[in-house]
């Protein structure tokens, strides 16, 4: 492949990652959420009571900026902190009654955008993308990052 298809691919692959994340940020706003926010209540759903480090940590985030979307949260009314019984230094996170009743709001909206962006795609052609990115991902995720030399370059 071409150094011209190369930068195509990445081009679209994160115009289609923005439209997307734009497309369901419209989506939630109407749920009173903004960017990210889905994501903490998402992974709370799934395993409540988490520290905020744990948070950062599933989501690829720094600590300082979960803590203010959690504040955020918290004060929307869909998160609540409680003291570690273990460690009174250390909070826990969890999902309040209101955040718990819009959960099912949030994953509407991802389903909503998620039959826009695949729209005229069918079964195979979903479950092809879905494994390509999920090699994308891998490759993206490698804990070591490939060096390339000038000449390595070259050889493409």
């Amino acid at each position: 492949m071409s150094k011209t298809n190369k930068s195509q691919t990445m081009s679209r692959l994160h115009s289609a990652a923005r439209l997307s994340r734009t497309a369901l940020a419209a989506r939630l706003l109407a749920h009173g959420f903004y960017a990210g926010q889905d994501q903490i209540m998402l992974t709370l759903n799934g395993q409540d009571g988490q520290t905020p480090g744990q948070l950062a940590a599933r989501l690829g985030v720094r600590p300082p900026t979960i803590t203010k979307t959690i504040n955020r949260l918290q004060t929307q009314g869909f998160l609540e902190k409680k003291a570690s019984e273990s460690d009174a230094r250390q909070a826990h996170i969890f999902l309040t009654e209101t955040g718990r009743d819009t959960i099912r709001a949030i994953e509407k909206s991802v389903r909503k955008t998620e039959k826009q962006a695949l729209k005229g795609f069918d079964k195979k052609d979903q479950k092809a993308l879905s494994k390509l990115l999920s090699r994308i991902e891998a490759n993206l995720s490698n804990s070591e990052l490939e060096e390339f030399d000038e000449d390595s370059e070259l050889e493409d």
